[in-house]
């Protein structure tokens, strides 16, 4: 296995797990109408969306991990990897900045661009096949 596909392999199962543990956390205050403002608050849906962010980037890092096995490794896969793993750590680290301070909403940019960027690049590759 490349050590690109390694990484993300390994922030996938990282992204599982801060999953669990981060749904854990958020579900001991639940029971608390209203903990964050309550459900519907601005403050608890991004805490909500950082939560389910470390499932969805982690399913997007295993995908890139499996899909590594079916095309051949090119400059522009090891870009897209690097896209894949910002976006994993940027993505719930800018909803928790952002819940606490709604004025760096403009940072969701780092993490919705190499995302894209990701998939725009391994979406290239894979149709080269």
């Amino acid at each position: 296995m490349n050590t690109v596909g390694q990484i993300n392999l390994i922030a996938a199962w990282i992204g599982i797990l801060l999953g669990f543990l981060s749904g854990m956390v958020l579900g001991l205050f639940f029971h608390r109408e209203n903990w964050l403002g309550g459900y519907g608050s601005f403050k608890r849906r991004l805490y909500r969306l950082a939560h389910i962010s470390f499932f969805g980037l982690a399913a997007a890092n295993f995908f890139f991990h499996l899909t590594l096995a079916a095309v051949p490794f090119t400059r522009a896969l090891n870009l897209a990897s690097t896209g894949f793993l910002i976006g994993a750590v940027a993505m719930p680290v800018c909803c928790l900045l952002m819940a606490h301070f709604p004025k760096t909403r403009m940072l969701f940019a780092v993490p919705v661009i190499s995302l894209t960027a990701g998939a725009v690049l391994t979406t290239l590759e894979v149709i080269k096949l």
